[in-house]
């Protein structure tokens, strides 16, 4: 079964441009050229990816990203804008948007961008299949992270998170202790280089420290090393 694309975007040379592109792909694509049909698309339909434009009519895209996101759909977004604005990509990330690109782009590396966050999430997703044993955990203090079931819990409460929050909370975890670069969790979750633009990492482990500790502004578990990055440990 081919993989489902929904592409939010109103300008109809872009749509169009982005619709054939991925398909020639091998993605099945849908479209919407407003914000609210393309989510009321997105909850009908559960696209495997949503690419979706921050400037849109009815519903703009950092609204139509946060409401997905309340309502519990964690579909992977790379949002497009238009704006080289540091403000828009930050707000947009911290929405829920998994990846961002600014306009102009080559159609191509939408493509690989997208197979880019579908190759991890699914990497992250993969069950081990139904059997009796217990899933792998990871277990640091309150956090509980079973990689093979895609769940994670903290004080044992389900913790909601994105396909991207997962796989670097797995990512943090298993390199539990490690002093781990802006740079070399780019590479490892994201698969790609953002030529020195590491903010995507910053608002991810905001999102995170929001979600597993009882103050963020005081962390206990992801300890920021100043220089250098971020580094997972257990409670004292």
């Amino acid at each position: 079964m081919r993989e489902k694309v929904l592409v939010i975007e109103d300008e109809s040379s872009i749509n169009t441009l982005l619709q054939f592109n991925l398909e020639q792909a091998g993605f099945e694509v849908l479209t919407a050229m407003d914000g609210l049909k393309g989510l009321e698309i997105a909850k009908a339909e559960e696209p495997d990816l949503i690419v979706l434009d921050l400037m849109l009519p009815g519903m703009d895209g950092l609204d139509v990203c946060k409401n997905l996101r309340q309502s519990q759909y964690m579909i992977p977004i790379l949002m497009l804008t238009a704006k080289d604005d540091e403000f828009d990509k930050v707000l947009g990330l911290e929405l829920g948007a998994d990846d961002y690109l600014t306009k102009p782009f080559s159609p191509r590396e939408v493509v690989a961008r997208v197979k880019a966050i579908l190759r991890r999430s699914q990497h992250s997703a993969v069950s081990s299949g139904p059997n009796d044993h217990q899933p792998k955990s990871l277990i640091i203090g309150d956090l509980k992270v079973y990689p093979d079931n895609y769940e994670a819990f903290f004080q044992d409460h389900v913790l909601e998170l994105t396909p991207k929050e997962f796989e670097l909370l797995v990512y943090l975890v298993t390199n539990k202790g490690r002093v781990l670069s802006r740079e070399q969790l780019l590479s490892a979750i994201w698969n790609y280089d953002f030529v020195g633009d590491t903010r995507i990492v910053d608002v991810h482990i905001s999102h995170l420290r929001e979600k597993i500790e009882q103050n963020s502004r005081k962390p206990v578990y992801i300890k920021t090393i100043r220089g250098l990055g971020y580094k997972l440990e257990g409670p004292q």
